[in-house]
């Protein structure tokens, strides 16, 4: 069945250095209209779990959700999904720190940066402030990792780290957690509660 995963696939694909025939057919096929840039697959993870909490569905409405392996890689995909290409509107997400890369991605494709939005630290930061931490560490504790929570925060590391920096950390040290947190922490949220970045996000599209 032909949806919005595959084009994303394809899309995934054209970056890599393949063809982009199938990118662009897809495109038409489905009606798409719009391209998220999303850092990574955590990042992706959050904003699919808010789309279908606020009873969106990105893909019927013509948006995808794109994950690009980093930051670095925005001028590549804004090319490709932007006016040189495809001609989409683009929208995305990004961390403070990785804010150039996208501004100088998007200043090359053409593209306006009015609909990226950007994060203080990451988003797991702002996910972590905007629950507090006692009510991440009760998720981590539902979730079963509160034994690897209590042995992490026991390593000399983490010693004068506040215990916001060290559940950000935390999430990033074992291969999955971050996307399995990214959906869980949104899960967590109160819809009125949703960090500013991540809402403004979800509702300019």
């Amino acid at each position: 069945m032909v949806d919005m995963r595959t084009f994303r696939d394809e899309v995934s694909g054209w970056a890599g250095g393949g063809s982009g025939g199938p990118a662009s057919d897809l495109a038409v096929r489905l009606g798409v209209r719009t391209a998220v840039l999303l850092e990574g697959p955590s990042d992706l993870a959050a904003v699919e779990t808010l789309a279908a909490r606020r009873g969106r569905d990105l893909a019927a409405e013509g948006v995808c959700v794109v994950q690009m392996g980093g930051a670095m890689s925005v001028a590549r995909y804004a090319g490709l999904l932007g006016p040189p290409g495809l001609g989409l509107r683009l929208a995305g997400l990004c961390d403070a720190g990785e804010q150039g890369f996208f501004d100088r991605g998007l200043t090359r494709a053409r593209a306006p940066r009015r609909g990226i939005f950007v994060c203080v630290a990451d988003l797991e930061d702002e996910l972590i402030r905007a629950l507090g931490t006692p009510r991440v560490e009760e998720v981590v504790e539902t979730e079963g990792d509160l034994r690897a929570w209590q042995t992490f925060v026991r390593q000399p590391a983490q010693h004068g780290r506040s215990r916001q920096q060290q559940l950000r950390r935390f999430l990033g040290t074992k291969k999955g957690r971050k996307i399995r947190y990214g959906h869980l922490l949104v899960e967590a949220l109160d819809l009125d509660e949703v960090p500013a970045p991540l809402d403004d996000l979800l509702a300019s599209l």
